[in-house]
């Protein structure tokens, strides 16, 4: 075997050799919603690498995949109102790394964990921090326009401190405020006392709607009463009208006078109680005259 023979061989063996022990090396996949970043002797590779599979790569590449896929944090902080009182606040950040950024921030910030470590977690505090000085009283955190202001302005100042560090902030929420003790006993009172009135104010317009009824009541029996009065009245000045034509009409008439009279008589020749009558024969009308002569 001539020296170019052996060459060969020697190069086809160390060639084996490399790809059975760095096989696996000579390419790389990455999983969906992540990105990796490789470093060569400690310095990183200016482009990061999509999902998907890769080949062939370096195979003395140090891998740092990052997950780019959203993601949530909440902090509790103490937050300072312009009274000087501390009210304890709940913050969700949502939030993505910076798939484009991940090189530099690899190099700058370390992996996904330590940014939001080192990064996120400390500006959120200093921006809560700063916002509630802006805040006159504690119990304004309550006020819905305080927690959306306070949001507008905690996100705005995180997209802005953290964007350039490989972190997109893309939400910010405030879950939960605890006041200080004693401000929420005030509050629980001033809901008692406020719910309080509302009952006595629902009491006053039932009141007044009853009382309300009965006045229309009354009017409505006055009004009856009246119409009642004026029916009988209307009834009396009808019947003195009709006796009054009717006493007219026989002032005059000499036979209903007789007529009268004898009826008269005839009821008092019924009565045991009279004794003697006399009549007045001279009288065109006979008038009795009763119990004459009784002892």
């Amino acid at each position: 075997m001539n020296n170019k023979g052996l060459f060969s061989i020697i190069v086809v063996a160390i060639v084996a050799i490399v790809i059975l022990a760095f096989g696996s090396r000579f390419f790389k996949t990455v999983s969906p919603g992540h990105v990796s970043v490789a470093t060569l002797f400690g310095k990183v590779v200016e482009l990061p690498y999509d999902s998907g599979i890769h080949i062939p790569v370096n195979p003395l590449y140090q891998w740092y995949d990052f997950d780019i896929r959203s993601d949530t944090i909440t902090e509790t902080a103490s937050v300072p109102s312009q009274d000087q009182l501390q009210t304890q606040m709940d913050v969700s950040v949502k939030f993505r790394v910076n798939a484009s950024e991940t090189p530099n921030t690899l190099a700058q910030y370390g992996d996904k964990n330590r940014l939001v470590t080192v990064q996120l977690i400390p500006s959120l505090r200093s921006t809560l921090r700063e916002a509630g000085k802006s805040i006159a009283r504690a119990e304004d955190f309550f006020l819905e326009e305080t927690q959306n202001q306070l949001q507008v302005q905690i996100l705005s100042d995180l997209k802005d401190g953290l964007e350039q560090k490989g972190l997109l902030i893309d939400e910010v929420l405030i879950r939960t405020i605890t006041l200080p003790p004693f401000i929420m006993k005030a509050i629980e009172s001033k809901k008692e006392r406020e719910q309080e009135v509302e009952k006595e104010k629902a009491e006053l317009e039932r009141y007044k709607t009853e009382m309300q009824q009965k006045v229309e009541g009354a009017i409505a029996d006055r009004q009856a009463a009246e119409q009642e009065a004026e029916k009988v009245k209307v009834l009396a000045d009808a019947r003195a009208y009709e006796i009054g034509k009717l006493n007219e009409a026989v002032a005059g008439n000499q036979t209903y006078i007789q007529l009268q009279s004898l009826e008269a008589l005839k009821k008092m020749a019924e009565d045991p109680a009279a004794k003697i009558y006399f009549l007045d024969g001279t009288s065109p009308n006979p008038l009795p005259l009763l119990h004459m002569g009784e002892k």
